[in-house]
């Protein structure tokens, strides 16, 4: 089993940045992937970013792409998504999720986190 516990998530306004940071406990090794999600009101649940601890990756939605970083920390178990020039469309409750095995873009994780609000304001 996996635990996932997020953090970082808040009020922002239109073109600010938030990190937000998962940490990863009990079963994590190196065939870890880890991805972070996003479910906005009236919408479905999407994809945003994806990695592993084995190097594959990383992997990005297009809406996302050269705004949104994610990172890891081996050391720490934790992934980073770090969010700039963020946009009001960007509003939502942002999961991470962990499968072991290959990176996917589907939701086909069987750890997730609590979520995590980001508002970001216009």
């Amino acid at each position: 089993q996996v635990q996932l516990v997020e953090s970082g998530g808040g009020l922002v306004q239109t073109g600010g940045s938030l990190r937000l940071s998962c940490a990863a406990s009990g079963r994590t090794s190196s065939s870890l992937s880890m991805g972070w999600f996003r479910h906005a009101p009236g919408k479905e649940r999407e994809f945003v970013a994806a990695i592993s601890w084995s190097f594959e990756g990383p992997v990005y939605a297009d809406s996302v792409k050269g705004r949104f970083t994610i990172s890891r920390d081996d050391i720490k178990n934790t992934v980073y998504l770090q969010m700039d020039s963020l946009k009001p469309e960007d509003t939502a409750v942002y999961y991470c999720a962990a499968r072991f095995g290959r990176i996917v873009t589907s939701s086909n994780y069987p750890a997730w986190g609590q979520g995590t609000q980001v508002t970001v304001s216009s």
